[in-house]
């Protein structure tokens, strides 16, 4: 009779060796297009028997998992996969490319001011006029007031006051029935409730406006106010140091009601030392769902997948430390950024942390990246970022791959600290094989809890 563990000990083996049959997860056809000067093979084998791309070696990780950066030349590129008796033939086209003349677009000016209102909510104003980077100066509402004196592209050049210009998308905006609508401020306040300090701006319409954070100041403009006396900009600059009693920013909000602005800037946390987190609350935010699977990792494991076990422990961990929870997502549904955002706000949450795990594009080999990063959008959050990219390099052992600024949808969001977390490279076989392991997503969720209490207790 076969004892237990020597049948537990066969099964350990069996999987050990990871005897896995050739599979390829990308690229997903056999015959496709690639506009790019290299691409790669990400998927599963025989980690006992070699793998051949073309008849070069390719290292099958010990899990199963291999990457392989492959060149590609003009015209067809054919491929063939060999390991043990598994064959697989790819014939991947890149595309000669013509010669494009190509023309910068040039600022054109207007004869005469054209008054336009913003047409969306949500829309950006940029200081470039690029529909991308890190140029957004604020997210203006519907029937927000503009002037444009030119264009350029696909943009408007709005005036911001005297020798002072943002560029507005034109797709976003459409001309006013008011051929000339002077703004002016008739009153200004500060007030406060329980969470926020209230600052509240009376205007006679809606103008533009930014707000940049500068450290010790969050400075507020208002642009195109008639009776103001810097170029017809208002600009008041809210000493943060003093009114947040010296601890960090945490949050803040701009809007119109009728024609009222008000920005609402939240007070300091009160903090509990010996558990930071108690009745902080914190929205965990599963990335990708239904029918976006997001990233596939070389075993064929989808991102959505992964994203919500570590959602779902991370939940779990700050529940005992305290925190209440806001999930964006609870099982495998499709939410939009949007969407997540405003839950986020609507729940009044105070952090907001997105889990993802990474790819990279056809021209990277995957064997060139490994490791967290961590992506931040306002400066507010930068601090949280590091705190949290501390915990993870020490308590779970990750390679630091920096921590980024990035124009991502759900890190634009002033309500929260809102970061997003990139646990490693799905498509690289060592983060893959991390990333699936129970231990691993463990000391990830660990380290996650512990930088947000050091942020709590440090900011």
């Amino acid at each position: 009779m076969i004892s237990k563990k020597i049948i537990l000990g066969l099964g350990i083996l069996l999987v050990a060796q990871c005897t896995y049959a050739l599979n390829v997860v990308y690229p997903k056809q056999k015959i496709l297009t690639i506009n790019s000067p290299s691409t790669f093979f990400i998927g599963s084998a025989d980690s006992a028997a070699p793998l051949t791309i073309n008849g070069e070696s390719a290292e099958v990780h010990p899990s199963g998992g291999f990457a392989k950066f492959v060149a590609l030349n003009f015209g067809i590129n054919n491929f063939i996969l060999k390991s043990k008796d598994d064959v697989l033939h790819y014939k991947i086209t890149r595309p000669v490319q013509k010669t494009a003349v190509g023309v910068s677009p040039v600022f054109r000016p207007y004869n005469q001011i054209k008054y336009l209102k913003v047409a969306f909510d949500n829309m950006p104003l940029r200081s470039t006029p690029v529909d991308a980077g890190i140029n957004r100066m604020a997210h203006l509402q519907k029937g927000v007031f503009l002037e444009a004196d030119g264009e350029k592209g696909g943009f408007y050049r709005i005036k911001l006051g005297k020798n002072q210009y943002g560029w507005f998308s034109k797709d976003y905006a459409e001309l006013s029935n008011d051929t000339h609508k002077e703004i002016f401020l008739t009153d200004a306040n500060v007030d406060a409730d329980d969470e926020f300090y209230i600052y509240t701006f009376k205007l006679t319409g809606m103008a533009p406006w930014a707000i940049e954070e500068n450290g010790k100041t969050l400075d507020i403009f208002l642009f195109n106010i008639v009776n103001a006396q810097n170029n017809k900009s208002y600009i008041i600059k809210v000493p943060l140091e003093n009114l947040l009693e010296g601890k960090s920013l945490v949050g803040y909000k701009a809007y119109y009601s009728n024609n009222n602005f008000i920005v609402k800037i939240r007070r300091p946390l009160v903090i509990d030392d010996k558990k930071p987190l108690k009745g902080i609350k914190i929205a965990i935010d599963a990335g990708h769902g239904g029918s976006e699977i997001g990233a596939i990792g070389c075993l064929g494991d989808y991102e959505k997948d992964i994203t919500i076990k570590y959602a779902k422990d991370l939940a779990d961990s700050l529940k005992e430390r305290g925190a209440k929870i806001v999930m964006t997502r609870n099982g495998d549904e499709f939410v939009g950024l949007n969407e997540r955002v405003e839950k986020t706000n609507s729940e009044n949450a105070v952090i907001f942390i997105s889990l993802h795990g990474n790819a990279l594009p056809d021209d990277k080999d995957p064997m060139s990246a490994s490791g967290s990063e961590i992506y931040y959008y306002y400066p507010q959050a930068k601090s949280l970022a590091s705190s949290i990219m501390e915990s993870m390099t020490g308590i779970a052992g990750v390679k630091n791959h920096g921590i980024i600024q990035q124009s991502f949808a759900v890190v634009r969001n002033t309500e929260a600290l809102s970061i997003l977390i990139e646990v490693g490279y799905l498509i690289n076989p060592s983060d893959n094989a991390k990333i699936l392991d129970d231990a691993f997503r463990k000391d990830i969720v660990e380290a996650i809890a512990v930088g947000l209490e050091n942020y709590a207790l440090n900011k």
